[in-house]
């Protein structure tokens, strides 16, 4: 496992954490308290203000209630108003104080020196006439759009006995207030980047309290995952921590005793799986294959990486047939047939449910057992005693019917009994031939069956056969005989081959038809001579040519029986040929007749180029 680098540690998580408390607190606190501050502060700078017009708005009201006769020599209203502007103007905080007549709108006096232009015009301010409306303070905040700055205009009215007959129209610079914000924002920043600075040092130092001992822990961790056992965890403290690492130490002990007990019975499974010629499948308990071993899945054909976690009635096809639950109480056997045209594969299946002692169903265990041999063997026996009774019951009901009808006195008629005697010995010899065929394939189907081998030119072994049959047919079929003039010299058993070319020559003869013609050939081809004897009769079926070797099969079966054949012979030729390391097979076309060729082991010497 790689190592964890700083970013990723719990030190900056817990670095981080303390650091988030202190920066979420500091910022609660610090806005929490410049709001109340910027509110304070507004609210001093506005009561200010306010106190400031009242005691203008007193002066300013018994100077515009007071009785001026024209002749009189006085100072003019606008000149009282003038002069108490210019008494009352001292401060920063105010840039301009107006004072305007209520019914006329007439601005009476300006407290900014550079506008006494305005004085005696009419004010055309919605604010001035609002208030004068409403008899109420009129305040609003502006922004300067000269400056940018805040400022803040309050508009008064002048009341006398109840009547509006004025008002102070004052404009000041609330900026200062927040740029004494700005400053205290700036103090309380700095404030905070301090604090968070300490935190985060503090923090670094008391995460490694921390993360020491959970960093050891973690290293063991890694090296148990490792299978090393034998390091201990270092124990700090009594504390929480230190109880842990405690507990880690006495787990590793434990850990180290389990793992030695299961890795030893962890060894004996394996090896008797390894071992075993059947296949077992284990199951987890909702029916998904968890262990599959070799043979199984040599058996099943599949890859052990691909069928893990994958449902076992899935994997061994049985999904129409089972659900998981019926595997698990399946008691007997169950065959799987894999079978195809090209390879027949049977299985057995049998099924035992993994549980616990408290009866909780944890699993499944499927054993595969192989029988296709088993089932060729009993399906061949099986065919083989019906095919047998069924060569053996024919000829003997037929002799069972004759020899009734001659016991029942048939035997007196000169005609009758002569015919029932003669078919009477044809199925007996038949009855000895089929016998005399089942014993010679019973002794090459014995482990003890051996051939007696010497080298024979097979040129002139094949023409004396040639000529026998040639002379002892009855049909009329012509011989055409396409063999090498030079010897060819090959080992083999002459009684034996004979005998296969015994029977592919008569099975030849038989099927001919009158006037037809049998060919015989022989040529060499690499190390093997290839013996061919080609007939021009009906041929056989291209579904059926595979078959004609194996054991009792005929084409037509009715023909078959009538000139006297058991169906044995070209198993009997099989079986010699392959003995003798070689190879027989048919070719044939439906309507023109069929080929019958075989190979032998053919070693090419000098002797074989002389003429």
């Amino acid at each position: 496992m790689e190592k964890v680098g700083f970013f990723r540690s719990i030190h900056l998580k817990f670095v981080i954490i303390y650091v988030l408390l202190i920066l979420v607190a500091m910022q609660i606190i610090g806005v929490y308290f410049v709001r109340q501050l910027e509110s304070t502060l507004k609210d001093n700078f506005k009561d200010t203000i306010q106190e400031r017009v009242d005691l203008l708005e007193y002066y300013l009201e018994e100077q515009m209630t007071k009785e001026r006769l024209p002749d009189e020599d006085g100072p003019s209203l606008e000149e009282d108003v003038h002069r108490l502007l210019r008494e009352n103007y001292y401060s920063t905080d105010i840039t301009e104080v107006r004072v305007i007549e209520g019914d006329t709108l007439k601005i009476l006096g300006t407290s900014d020196p550079d506008n006494q232009g305005i004085v005696g015009q009419r004010s055309t301010d919605n604010l001035i006439k609002m208030a004068i409306a409403t008899s109420k303070p009129v305040p609003e905040d502006y922004i300067d759009p000269l400056t940018g700055n805040r400022i803040w205009v309050l508009v008064t009215p002048i009341e006398n006995n109840g009547e509006v007959i004025g008002a102070i129209y004052l404009v000041a610079k609330i900026e200062n207030i927040y740029d004494q914000m700005r400053q205290i924002n700036n103090i309380f920043s700095s404030g905070t980047a301090i604090a968070l600075a300490i935190t985060a040092v503090l923090g670094i130092l008391l995460a490694q309290t921390i993360t020491r001992p959970i960093s050891d822990m973690r290293k063991q961790a890694l090296a148990m995952a490792k299978g090393n056992f034998s390091r201990k965890v270092k124990v700090y403290g009594y504390d929480e921590i230190g109880q842990l690492a405690i507990t880690f130490n006495s787990l590793t002990k434990k850990l180290q005793e389990a793992q030695a007990t299961t890795e030893g019975e962890r060894r004996k499974l394996s090896s008797v799986l390894s071992y075993m010629t059947d296949g077992v499948i284990a199951t987890d308990r909702k029916g998904r294959v968890i262990l599959i071993n070799e043979p199984a899945a040599k058996i099943l054909n599949v890859s052990r990486e691909t069928v893990l976690s994958s449902p076992i009635v899935s994997l061994l096809g049985l999904e129409e047939e089972y659900t998981f639950e019926e595997l698990l109480n399946e008691r007997d056997s169950v065959i799987l047939d894999y079978s195809s045209k090209a390879n027949t594969l049977i299985l057995r299946a049998n099924f035992s449910v993994i549980q616990k002692e408290t009866g909780f169903v944890n699993g499944l265990i499927t054993v595969l057992h192989d029988i296709t041999e088993q089932e060729k063997i009993d399906m061949e026996r099986r065919e083989f005693v019906a095919n047998v009774s069924h060569e053996l019951r024919t000829p003997l009901t037929t002799m069972r019917s004759y020899l009734e009808a001659l016991a029942e006195g048939a035997w007196k008629d000169e005609e009758i009994a002569p015919n029932f005697l003669d078919v009477t010995q044809n199925e007996t010899e038949r009855m000895i031939r089929l016998v005399n065929d089942l014993l010679q394939l019973s002794k090459m189907d014995s482990k003890d069956y051996q051939l007696t081998k010497e080298w024979i030119d097979f040129i002139f072994f094949y023409n004396r056969i040639i000529d026998r049959f040639e002379m002892t047919k009855q049909q009329n079929v012509t011989f055409e005989r396409k063999l090498p003039d030079h010897s060819a010299f090959v080992d083999i058993d002459e009684d034996k081959l004979t005998q296969v070319l015994d029977n592919i020559i008569s099975n030849a003869l038989k099927y001919s038809p009158e006037g037809g013609k049998v060919t015989f050939s022989m040529e060499e081809k690499d190390n093997f001579i290839i013996v061919s004897i080609s007939d021009q009769g009906v041929g056989i079926p291209k579904e059926n040519i595979d078959e004609i070797f194996e054991r009792f099969y005929r084409v037509d079966k009715a023909r078959t029986r009538k000139l006297g054949g058991t169906g044995l012979g070209l198993a009997i030729a099989k079986e010699m040929v392959e003995a003798h390391g070689g190879k027989i097979w048919a070719t044939s076309t439906e309507g023109k007749g069929t080929t019958i060729s075989f190979s032998l082991p053919y070693v090419r010497t000098e002797e074989d180029d002389w003429e």
